[in-house]
């Protein structure tokens, strides 16, 4: 253990040596397995000497972000790299006054830079809890089958416990989007906190369930909302407690800011709150989910397959955590996704290239990295088998998104559902029902799951790889398209 931290002491400081140093890193977070700096000058990062260093597996800017593929051991390298730089484990990653259009540049300039900064705080207030809403989902699926077996009563002391285990975090959901929102915004975490507080409070609840209104003027009334298992109303009162505690604190005086301020931010944005932009964003939340069941309606088979196709490329980009609240979304308004059901399907399918490219290989090297890139999209997370194997040589990342499509198609077919936001295998569990326990939904996503797997594996162990072929060491980054108009 002693040897592996001094090699992620190693690698840290040579990772900052050659994003630009100390001076160009304003700050750095990380999610499953990337590094993502905020750089105060983009273009200095040795990109090809980043990707030649052991222990990274690739390299992808997006976001307004210059992400670091180095795999599940990014919370031990991130930990280090943080130890060496001068800034705060607690800075936000707020980048407004770096890299910010002239007056000069053009309105496509402008609103990318304004969209970036939009997703930014979108996924920076969701990916820290990613994790955890997929362990409670699983607990969710669990629970379900101990009732179903009879293991356990739904009204004895058993479930009531485990229940609330795998509840919590959904019925919290406002309080910890909030903190996290105000934490990326450079806000009051603990007061945007209280906000959440405020709109899930048992009372407000209980209101809302009982279809009362808060008041009404005429015939157009407004009426109380239940906000828990919501994002986006807590995300913009978030911004509100920044801007409002900004501007106070420029003329309410010092003795008396400590008390004043909390009180007027209190009162003003949970009542802005409860009666404009929560009513207001669950209605978008909920129209959002619609649309996309809509689309599925439509034609589930070519909605499936299509996203299924090219999800991974978004990965590859980093564009995926732009995805990930709309799949949360989903869970928060509907209980269920059929979206994330396409995404749990890609995870199988670059597993499946990775094992098949193990599984063909005599070479040492590609069997080590082949097997634990499987072994880690088989618990859900795909970087490392794309980045060590599948881009490295190509045609196993053809080979899986093929399968993916398949997948994709299958799952709008059998209309496959899930219930938590983890996939893959050890997701298995996302699939049962947790009001009837194991359906055929269930059976349905383990046909599927296994169709993929094995057509990812057949296609690359048939076509997709032999040990002749080169393994790029060195991987020109795609052309982000979105970002082609900006720099005309």
């Amino acid at each position: 253990m002693k040897n592996k931290r001094l090699d992620y002491h190693t690698l840290a400081g040579q990772i900052i040596e050659r994003v630009g140093g100390d001076d160009n890193i304003v700050n750095v977070i990380h999610c499953v397995t990337r590094l993502r700096f905020y750089l105060k000058d983009p273009a200095l990062p040795d990109t090809e000497g980043i990707k030649a260093l052991d222990g990274v597996m690739g390299v992808a800017e997006a976001g307004g972000q210059y992400q670091v593929v180095v795999g599940p051991a990014v919370d031990d390298i991130h930990k280090e790299v943080m130890a060496q730089l001068s800034i705060s484990e607690d800075q936000p990653a707020d980048r407004e006054q770096f890299a910010k259009p002239s007056e000069d540049s053009s309105i496509m300039d402008k609103v990318g830079y304004q969209f970036n900064k939009l997703i930014g705080i979108i996924t920076g207030s969701v990916m820290p809890i990613i994790n955890i809403l997929a362990a409670a989902g699983i607990i969710k699926g669990l629970l379900a089958v101990l009732t179903s077996t009879n293991i356990i009563t739904d009204t004895g002391t058993a479930y009531l416990i485990i229940n609330a285990m795998a509840d919590a975090v959904f019925y919290f959901l406002p309080v910890l989007i909030g903190f996290n929102a105000a934490r990326r915004m450079n806000g009051n975490p603990v007061l945007t906190a209280v906000i959440g507080g405020v709109i899930i409070h048992p009372t407000v609840l209980e209101a809302a369930n009982g279809d009362m209104n808060i008041f009404a003027i005429g015939n157009f009334a407004f009426p109380f909302v239940a906000y828990t298992y919501s994002i986006f109303p807590m995300i913009l009162a978030a911004w509100l407690v920044k801007k409002l505690e900004d501007w106070m604190k420029t003329w309410v005086s010092a003795y008396i800011q400590a008390i004043f301020i909390p009180i007027v931010i209190i009162g003003v944005v949970s009542a802005i709150t409860l009666i404009i932009t929560g009513p207001v964003l669950v209605g978008f939340s909920t129209a959002l989910a619609n649309g996309l069941q809509a689309m599925l309606d439509f034609n589930a088979p070519l909605f499936g397959a299509v996203i299924a196709a090219f999800y991974q490329l978004l990965v590859i980009f980093g564009l995926h955590w732009g995805i990930v609240p709309v799949y949360v979304n989903d869970f928060a308004t509907l209980g269920y996704s059929y979206l994330s059901v396409m995404v749990s399907f890609t995870i199988v399918g670059q597993a499946g290239a990775a094992l098949g490219v193990a599984v063909k290989s005599k070479k040492a090297e590609v069997k080590e990295l082949g097997y634990a890139g499987a072994f880690s999209a088989f618990c859900g997370i795909t970087e490392p088998a794309i980045y060590g194997i599948n881009l490295r040589f190509r045609r196993p990342f053809i080979c899986a998104s093929i399968a993916s499509a398949v997948g994709g198609l299958l799952a709008g077919i059998l209309g496959v559902n899930m219930w938590s936001i983890i996939g893959s295998l050890i997701g298995l569990p996302s699939f049962i029902d947790p009001e009837n326990g194991i359906t055929a939904n269930f059976w349905y996503a383990i046909l599927t799951t296994f169709i993929t797997l094995a057509l990812a594996f057949g296609l690359t162990y048939i076509w997709g790889y032999n040990d002749k072929m080169e393994m790029y060491k060195k991987r020109e980054k795609p052309k982000n398209p979105a970002k082609a108009d900006f720099n005309r």
